[in-house]
């Protein structure tokens, strides 16, 4: 029999091999060769129902998509800090969590007008929205590997496409072109392995290590984009970091096939479950789900739509702060050195938190996600208005305090949230889409909006954010005190928990009556 019933994902003994038929059957019978309870014939007859089991492989699968969304990260803001301190910064375009600045010896290097500069940045904004959604359509019909498999080749695609525009016998004309599509399955390449997160937790992981494989993968493009504005300038000019990045990328692409689609026998019910889709999951919310749809009570309607708002507002609050610390910083001030080390502790901060806190949800608070959300979601709202008043000159030690804060808040709410989705749809891959769907839009909302806020150079001190810092925190916690209306139920984790109860129940042989009696 290959149940397994364990709370433990990390026992050895998952990966035990199957019981032969014969074996099964002897597990029928007492020592004197009589039949055990027919309870017990009924459930083996139907162990399909009720066996669920882990493999060591997820392991496996978990080290293949950390390593691609770590390098898809990478691609993103590889070209921005390819500068000296001496060069003029031109522009900083949105590209998902992360800065991507142009800088004038970037687009004299191949030689382009800023505004072919501008639509390298543009194109990847565009695209990443409808990829966003498509993913869970995908992966409903063709399964996580060969979404993965995507991934990886447009991965490929991008970074040598953008390799073959660094000769320098190319026209200007002809090396945009090739940038720009480069860019362009750069930005389809990145949202498949931000998306398929959670759904691989889903599939592959049990009750007690769900969370933590979500936070361990939603971490990881962040990660990779940090490290690709480390090492961009590091390696050389612009042309010559293209070289490396497309090495880095043929390097990771080959992990693609360390990731299997699904494990022979799920690890939990949910797991045995077919993908839905995104299609599923807005019939669901529009009130016109059909049978076969995972069905969504209002409640967790409404639910899902504070997650929605909450999730977006909060992850492009953090965004645009990252793309415009400078801006926000400089002109009060504080050195582009500074506003760096700051930008820098809010990341770094909030993954540690997230290393530590995951796995306290998956063992210890297994059913406090609400409650967290409802103590992490205020104090994130606080804090975002409280740099109305803390940017300001010679306040550096609360600056660091308040990006600490933020970091470990928002970063722990991460997992927490796209988990939370997950239990309240029970519809990983489409309400992990919508959210990240929601993270891109408001960021590019938001950039614009605050953008236009900037004050001119005339104002004290000049050209300052403070009235985009007071519509950031006026937004952000008034979204953030809907989230006291979310019941936040985890019917996908009890569901789970009543199944696998059923299952032990089920497997505990009953000695026969006595017909006698």
């Amino acid at each position: 029999m290959d149940l397994d019933v364990s709370d433990d994902s990390l026992m050895d003994i998952h990966d035990e091999p199957p019981k032969s038929s014969s074996e099964a059957k002897k597990e029928l019978y007492d020592g004197h060769g009589q039949p055990a309870a027919t309870e017990i014939v009924r459930v083996h007859s139907s162990t399909a129902n009720y066996s669920y089991r882990l493999y060591k492989r997820r392991f496996v699968g978990i080290v293949g998509l950390i390593v691609l969304n770590v390098v898809s990260g990478m691609t993103w803001p590889w070209f921005g800090p390819i500068s000296n301190n001496s060069e003029e910064l031109i522009l900083a375009q949105l590209i998902s969590m992360y800065i991507y600045a142009v800088t004038v010896p970037v687009a004299a290097d191949f030689g382009m007008t800023l505004d072919q500069v501008n639509w390298l940045g543009n194109v990847m904004s565009c695209i990443y929205l409808p990829v966003s959604l498509l993913v869970p359509e995908v992966n409903r019909r063709y399964g996580i590997r060969r979404c993965c498999d995507v991934g990886a080749i447009t991965l490929l695609i991008s970074a040598w496409v953008r390799y073959a525009s660094t000769p320098r016998s190319l026209s200007s004309n002809g090396a945009f072109a090739l940038l720009f599509v480069g860019q362009f399955f750069a930005a389809i390449a990145q949202p498949i392995f931000q998306v398929i997160g959670p759904k691989y937790s889903e599939t592959w992981f049990g009750l007690q290590g769900r969370t933590t494989a979500t936070m361990v993968l939603s971490i990881a493009n962040p990660i990779g984009g940090a490290l690709g504005q480390l090492l961009s300038p590091i390696v050389g000019n612009t042309r010559q970091s293209i070289l490396v990045l497309g090495i880095m990328s043929s390097v990771a692409a080959p992990f693609v096939f360390l990731i299997s689609a699904a494990p022979p026998i799920p690890p939990t019910y949910s797991a045995s479950k077919k993908a839905p889709g995104l299609v599923s999951l807005l019939r669901v919310m529009a009130n016109k789900g059909r049978p076969t749809d995972p069905t969504m009570s209002l409640r967790e309607r409404v639910d899902f739509t504070i997650l929605f708002l909450v999730f977006g507002v909060l992850t492009a609050a953090g965004n645009v702060f990252s793309i415009l610390t400078g801006e926000i910083l400089q002109p009060v001030g504080y050195s582009s050195d500074s506003a760096g080390f700051m930008g820098a502790t809010l990341i770094l901060s909030g993954i540690l938190a997230a290393i530590i806190t995951a796995p306290l949800f998956d063992r210890i608070f297994t059913t406090h996600l609400a409650i967290t959300s409802k103590v992490l979601v205020p104090i994130l709202g606080v804090a975002w208005v409280a740099f109305i008043w803390i940017v300001k000159p010679n306040n550096t030690a609360a600056l660091y305090a308040l990006c600490a804060i933020v970091g470990v808040a928002s970063v722990t709410m991460l997992p927490v949230g796209l988990e939370l989705a997950c239990e309240v749809t029970r519809n990983a891959d489409g309400s992990v889409a919508l959210l990240w769907f929601a993270c891109n839009a408001f960021t590019i909302i938001f950039i614009l909006v605050e953008g236009a806020l900037r004050a001119g150079l005339d104002a004290n001190p000049p050209l300052n954010m403070h009235r985009a810092l007071i519509f950031n925190g006026t937004v952000v916690l008034t979204t953030c005190c809907s989230i006291f209306f979310m019941r936040g139920k985890q019917t996908r984790k009890q569901v789970d928990q009543e199944k696998r109860r059923q299952a032990t129940i089920s497997l505990q042989p009953r000695p026969l009556m006595n017909s006698n009696v």
